[in-house]
């Protein structure tokens, strides 16, 4: 009697993982690195000490000295209270525009080719760091509020607006920590980044809303000012804790949009970085 024929087996489909998957991933990833950023803050409360020395110079002398001589129009709006945003969102800048320093120490020591080769997107690695950036710099604000109060700054105390705050802040730090792995894809060195990093720096701030009111700027600073994502984020931040008037659908628009499409630049970037 002969054998009936056994059909082969059949083969194995790999099915490409669902929006809804890699949403879960980009989540777990970036929930995962916040995490270990907040550790280290607690292994290591210096760091939120030592940032914390600009920003008391600039509240404590430039803040003081010119409410004093009212060299700045700022309208009913004490000088130092329209200061503090400002100062608040300079923290955040300067922590996050030096992040990639970190993915380059990364890629030399290999964890970055390591993680490229895992089945987690990159768009959730580059957005892990982005918001990791954020939690310190959702850090540093609470030290930089604390003596914006300790000086008479008058703040806003609403939950909501203090829920928004935190959300301008990390969508802010996302924005510019994924300028700075931008530029370390395109540089891939250090040094580079770091000159780089500590020339466009200071041009960004001035030319926002940080220091003075727009309607003081010359025409071509004010330009610059318009497409300055510092701006807006300053100008939602000073609205929700000051109170002055601010187009926070615009505000949070802009900084939504741009840090998404950085998050993508710097996401594209990424395996160049790891070759570099």
């Amino acid at each position: 009697m002969s054998a009936l024929p056994v059909a082969p087996p059949a083969a194995s489909v790999e099915t490409e993982p669902g929006p809804l998957a890699v949403a879960r991933t980009v989540a777990s990833r970036i929930a995962t690195t916040c995490l270990v950023e907040l550790q280290k803050l607690r292994h290591d409360r210096t760091e939120l000490v030592t940032r914390a020395i600009q920003p008391a110079l600039w509240l404590l002398v430039f803040g003081q000295v010119f409410t004093r001589i009212r060299a700045i129009p700022t309208g009913s709006t004490p000088y130092l209270d329209f200061l503090a945003p400002g100062i608040l969102a300079q923290s955040a800048l300067f922590i996050a525009i030096f992040y990639g320093i970190q993915i380059i120490w990364e890629r030399d020591a290999g964890v970055l080719a390591k993680l490229l080769v895992t089945p987690t997107p990159r768009i959730a690695l580059v957005g892990a760091k982005a918001f990791a950036a954020g939690v310190r710099a959702v850090a540093q604000a609470v030290v930089v509020l604390v003596l914006a109060l300790v000086l008479g700054v008058h703040l806003a105390t609403n939950p909501l607006k203090i829920i928004l705050l935190v959300v301008a802040l990390l969508l802010g730090s996302a924005f510019f920590c994924c300028l700075s792995i931008t530029i370390a894809g395109l540089v891939l060195s250090r040094d580079r980044l770091m000159g780089i990093g500590q020339a466009i720096t200071m041009p960004l701030f001035f030319a926002s809303n940080a220091l003075y009111p727009v309607q003081l700027m010359p025409g071509w600073l004010q330009v610059i000012n318009h497409v300055n994502p510092l701006s807006y984020e300053v100008d939602a931040l000073r609205g929700l804790l000051v109170g002055t008037s601010a187009r926070l659908l615009l505000d949070f628009g802009v900084l939504l949009a741009s840090a998404a499409v950085m998050i993508a630049v710097a996401s594209a970037l990424l395996p160049r970085l790891a070759r570099g």
